[in-house]
Parts: structure tokens; sequence; C-alpha cells
């Protein structure tokens, strides 16, 4: 079950690593901003496959309800934890490539050396400094593989922008274990695909700052926590099981 939702204001959205900051309202908003940024992404569908293409085994990590939980140790007992869930439709069994495929996802951190409702003073500061998704698809030909089509979906943004402005952050990014809880997108969408996938692999990358010593800014160090997720795509001309 994805995290009690943030009211999101503002919204930067980078598919080319240009940076466009713009004001929005509400999550319908920032929903439209992110899907923009496809519309230069996408590959142009293929035709389908035929009747005699070989089912592709594809070894998705969502849930049957479409949900996962990725996690990261980037120090001893600490742990930044991706959730990602499905949101329209919200099982992926009926992801197909020509329909959208509308997810949402969170990043949060666990300092495991203290007590959940330790003060911050006494939790080792974690600060996301940027996010980035990229994409692969993959697609079957009669009974053989094609090369994967590299990223139809992708965006990159300052998490700062995607958060009211009270929320705490700093020059190294947006604080992650405060009590106003850490990174939320709602719902950001993948378009149609070329008509014979079978899978998409999405590649999150999350620049963060991880303290050493709670309490202590000499402490920080920069890092990068890759996360990859594979998804299947359904053939929408078999029928849901």
């Amino acid at each position: 079950m994805p995290p009690a939702p943030l009211t999101v204001r503002a919204a930067a959205v980078a598919a080319t690593g240009v940076l466009v900051v713009t004001s929005f309202t509400g999550c319908s908003d920032i929903a439209n901003a992110f899907n923009g940024l496809q519309q230069n992404a996408v590959s142009t569908p293929a035709p389908g496959p035929s009747a005699s293409t070989a089912a592709m085994p594809f070894d998705s990590k969502f849930t049957y309800d479409g949900s996962v939980s990725l996690s990261s140790d980037v120090a001893e007992g600490l742990e930044v934890r991706l959730d990602v869930w499905a949101a329209d439709p919200k099982r992926t069994l009926e992801w197909t490539p020509q329909n959208d495929k509308t997810f949402g996802f969170a990043v949060n951190v666990y300092d495991h050396r203290v007590d959940e409702k330790a003060v911050l003073t006494q939790k080792r500061r974690v600060y996301l400094s940027m996010v980035s998704i990229t994409s692969q698809v993959s697609q079957s030909t009669i009974g053989a593989p094609q090369q994967p089509t590299m990223s139809p979906f992708q965006f990159s943004a300052d998490p700062r922008t995607l958060v009211p402005t009270d929320t705490l952050r700093s020059d190294r990014g947006l604080l992650l274990n405060s009590y106003q809880g850490g990174l939320l997108v709602p719902q950001t969408t993948i378009h149609q695909l070329p008509g014979d996938t079978y899978g998409i692999t999405l590649q999150f990358a999350l620049q963060i700052w991880v303290e050493g010593t709670a309490n202590t800014d000499s402490s920080f160090a920069q890092q990068t926590v890759y996360e990859v997720l594979p998804i299947a795509i359904s053939d929408p001309t078999v029928s849901a099981r």
C-alpha cells in the first residue's frame, strides 16, 4: 500500500537533462507534467506479433496486485527503500503495449540503529539530490528476441521541486528521514509501446548524501543508489487469467 500522499506543488521534468520548473496545484498537474516527458521518447509501435510468435518469458518483480519494495543498504543499519505500485490499471496483468500504464513511487530512509520515533538529531540523515529513471523494452519476433529498445520512458528531476516548499531540504537535496516523510511521486505514465513488447525494465538512479555520524555535518558522503525493476507486459490477445 503506497504511503500517504504529500501535496505536490511543483514539478521538474527533464527528458534531456535540462531542468524545467513549473508551478502546479495538485497531483493531476504533476502527473500531466511527467506524462509530457514521454512525448518525444516513446518508440514508434511496431505491428503486433503474429499468432506463431513464441511466448517470451519475463521475470517481473511486481506482485500480483501490482506493487514492489526495493531496498538498498547505504551504510551499516541504514536502508534506503524504493516503493513502486501500479496505479492504473492497478493489476500489471492488465498492462499491455497499447494502453497507458500509470505507476507511482516513493523513496524513504530508515536508520535501524535507533528507534523509529527517535528525534532527527539521533538519526543519520540522508538527502536525495536527484532521481532519474531510464527504461529498456524487450520485444519478441517469431521465436527470437530482438535487440532491446532503449528508453521509451524516462525522466530526471530534482526532488526538492516535487514537494511543498516547507519540506526540510538543504544544498545537499531533500531530507528523506524527516517527520514529513520522504519523496512521493503519486503517478506517472508509460505510454504506448511497440506491439510485440513483452517486458519493460525501469532503471532508477538515486543520487544521495549520507551522514556517517548522526548530527555531524562534516561526516556526509555522496553516493548513487541503483535499482532495477523488470515489469512484464501482457499480450492483449490473451484473455486475463
